[in-house]
């Protein structure tokens, strides 16, 4: 499954606790909870599918959602158990990995040396500039020189 935020999780239970005593929603209730939303909404219930708490019931017809989704057992007891809120709170307070899989931490090192590179060329860059605005001065500051000896050798004349 997928990393949720606190804000999802707690979409995910609303949607749970939705559900009420005919254990069911329909398309419409769905939508309404969402404001219309319907890839937001079919996202969640993507997810609530995928972990086994719900089921879809009813034709989908033109649309994303199904008529009906059915609330199963499973997540009733799951929701009275804290739900996805308390499982993001656990995994926040579960110490981080050192270890971790060998995978996550060939994608982590690929990304952090991606990032490196960026900097390093962002650092370039910024070096050059840096030059040319020190030569610049460099050049005024001659010219100056240049127009004071000049004036001087003028004015003494």
């Amino acid at each position: 499954m997928t990393e949720l935020n606190e804000y999802e999780c707690e979409m995910l239970d609303a949607m749970l606790e939705a559900f009420g005593i005919p254990d069911s929603l329909t398309r419409t209730q769905l939508l309404k909870l969402f404001d219309g939303d319907e890839a937001t909404a079919f996202a969640m219930v993507q997810i609530l599918t995928w972990e086994g708490l719900i089921k879809e019931s009813g034709n989908h017809g033109d649309y994303e959602l199904p008529e009906k989704l059915i609330l199963k057992p499973k997540g009733e007891k799951f929701l009275k158990d804290g739900g996805f809120s308390r499982r993001y709170q656990l995994e926040q307070q579960k110490p981080v990995e050192v270890g971790g899989t060998l995978v996550k931490l060939q994608q982590q090192n690929m990304r952090l040396q991606t990032e490196k590179l960026a900097n390093q060329s962002e650092i370039s860059r910024l070096e050059k500039q840096i030059n040319g605005f020190k030569t610049r001065q460099y050049i005024w500051w001659a010219l100056i020189f240049v127009a004071l000896i000049l004036g001087y050798w003028l004015g003494h004349k």
